[in-house]
């Protein structure tokens, strides 16, 4: 008599919870939907990846992979993280231009992609064995080749082109600018807090420093105004958002920052793409889209692969080609 007399208790409780369920997730479609979310202003920006750079095969690519020795054939005479190759970035319409920076022997920051210069230059050893001057005899076009080792188009042509950070500063003084520390010594934070700190409030406004967390962590905290990212900082703000943020609740810790995003992941976002983009405005948080898994700096580089942005999307496009992107971006926002 007692189970007969609690069926219609339970029915009703299974009912309630269904009901809740289901409000729950209308909720959850509602406040993460794009379809009812105000469209962005603005037009994307174009991050040009080591400004005007050669490119090259990434089948099999690793951390050790010296890539100079696979470039494609050359399409244009632009040797990375040069200012010649900066200037023609910025002329081809990046609106930002990323530059790799390393500690010099006499307390500088050479622009320069790798840890070890025997990849690029005919030098060998790393860069903070050198000074700048002795850095800058070096060929940085040196061990470039497209067929093996048969020839190298740029050897000879690299003679004194690592520019110090200084230098591009100087060249580029109202450019925005995005400086990877490529170490993980904290000690080089504090180094880069006391290189960019006599620079203008306005100055520092167009510029970002992403990289190792330690150095990073040092710099943050001797420059809070100071844009930042490192993979510690995108876990800060992206973990807890992932887990709370189909209710619409940013993490203090995404508030001015920087994330790149992989495309493949970006979907899986609450309220990507608009609903996301305008909490990341509203948190002053800067969100640049890069391709594929976000292994080894894949980047928009064909007219395809803009189809995967989304329409109306207003945030960063990281690129490797800006000699191509560029012109084709810009055409596009013209006959819109």
């Amino acid at each position: 008599m007692e189970n007969i007399k609690s069926a219609p208790k339970k029915k009703r409780l299974r009912r309630i919870f269904f009901w809740a369920f289901l409000t729950l997730l209308l909720y959850m479609w509602v406040v993460n939907s794009s379809f009812l979310a105000s469209p962005p202003d603005g037009s994307p920006f174009l991050l040009a990846h080591r400004g005007v750079a050669q490119t090259f095969h990434m089948e099999g690519i690793t951390n050790e992979t010296c890539t100079a020795e696979q470039i494609y054939p050359p399409e244009h005479p632009y040797l990375e993280n040069t200012l010649p190759s900066m200037r023609a970035a910025f002329a081809a319409g990046a609106d930002a231009v990323e530059l790799d920076v390393h500690w010099t022997k006499d307390s500088q920051f050479a622009v320069f992609h790798d840890w070890t210069l025997g990849c690029r230059t005919n030098g060998e050893g790393v860069t903070r064995d050198f000074t700048m001057s002795e850095l800058k005899k070096l060929d940085v076009g040196y061990n470039y080749t497209a067929d093996g080792g048969r020839t190298y188009p740029f050897r000879g042509k690299g003679v004194g082109l690592m520019p110090s950070l200084d230098e591009v500063l100087t060249e580029f003084p109202t450019e925005s600018l995005l400086i990877h520390i490529k170490s993980n010594d904290p000690n080089e934070g504090k180094a880069l807090a006391a290189f960019l700190q006599p620079l203008p409030k306005e100055r520092l406004a167009k510029l970002a420093v992403y990289g190792g967390d330690e150095p990073v962590a040092t710099l943050k905290q001797a420059m809070p105004e100071l844009r930042v990212m490192s993979m510690s900082t995108m876990k800060s703000c992206l973990i807890p958002y992932i887990a709370v943020g189909w209710s619409g609740y940013v993490p203090d810790a995404c508030a001015g920052t920087q994330l790149h995003i992989p495309d493949q992941i970006a979907p899986w976002l609450w309220g990507w793409p608009n609903r996301f983009m305008e909490r990341m405005e509203a948190a002053d948080t800067r969100v640049i889209l890069v391709a594929g898994s976000g292994d080894f700096s894949q980047g928009f580089d064909t007219p395809a692969d803009l189809n995967r942005v989304p329409e109306k999307f207003n945030g960063g496009i990281w690129t490797n080609r800006i000699d191509r992107i560029g012109p084709l971006l810009h055409k596009k926002s013209e006959t819109k």
